[in-house]
C-alpha cells in the first residue's frame, strides 16, 4: 500500500480534546478501509502565516498512514465537510520519516535552548575593560587633535 504523510489544522477554538477525538476517527475511518496509521503527532497551537477562515492561529496534527488511495479520498471528504478542520494537505511520500518530524525536532532544539538560557551561574559580568575599551578614548583624541588644528589653521 502507498505511504502518505497527512497533516490538517484544527480551529484554535476547538479544545486539545476535540482534536484528539478528530484524529481517532480519521484512525477509525483509515482502520476501516484497510489503512493503517504508523505516528501521529501533536504539534500543539502553532500561529499562521496568514488568516484562514478568520483564524490566526490553529491545532496542527501530523499523521503518518500506510493505506488504499480510497481511505485516503475518505478522511479528506470528511474534513472537507468537518467544520473544526481549516486547511489539511496528504503527500505520498516513499518512506515515513524515522523518530520525531521536523516539527517535533525544532520543539526540542528550542526546549534545549531555552534551558541553556537560563542558567543563572554567569551573575553580572560588570565591565568588560578587556575588549577594546580605549577604542573610544582612541577616537576622542584624534577628534579633539583635528579640531584644534582646525582651530589653529593647520591641517595636514
Amino acid at each position: 500500500m502507498p505511504l502518505y504523510e497527512h497533516v490538517y489544522l484544527a480551529r484554535q477554538d476547538a479544545s486539545t480534546q476535540q482534536v484528539e477525538e478528530l484524529t481517532t476517527q480519521l484512525k477509525g475511518v483509515i482502520e476501516g478501509l484497510g489503512g493503517s496509521i504508523k505516528k501521529t503527532e501533536y504539534w500543539g497551537v502553532k500561529s499562521l502565516s496568514y488568516r484562514l477562515r478568520k483564524n490566526r492561529k490553529a491545532h496542527f496534527t501530523l499523521m503518518d498512514i500506510d493505506a488504499p488511495p480510497p481511505a485516503i479520498n475518505e478522511i479528506e471528504r470528511l474534513e472537507r465537510l468537518n467544520e473544526d478542520v481549516v486547511r489539511y494537505l496528504t503527500i505520498r511520500v516513499d518512506a515515513h520519516e524515522d523518530g520525531p518530524s521536523a516539527m517535533m525536532r525544532r520543539a526540542e532544539r528550542d526546549r534545549d535552548r531555552d534551558d541553556r538560557r537560563d542558567r543563572g551561574d554567569r551573575g553580572d559580568r560588570g565591565d568588560r575593560g578587556d575588549r577594546g575599551g580605549d577604542r573610544g578614548r582612541e577616537r576622542d583624541r584624534r577628534s579633539r587633535d583635528d579640531s584644534e588644528d582646525a582651530e589653529n589653521g593647520t591641517e595636514e
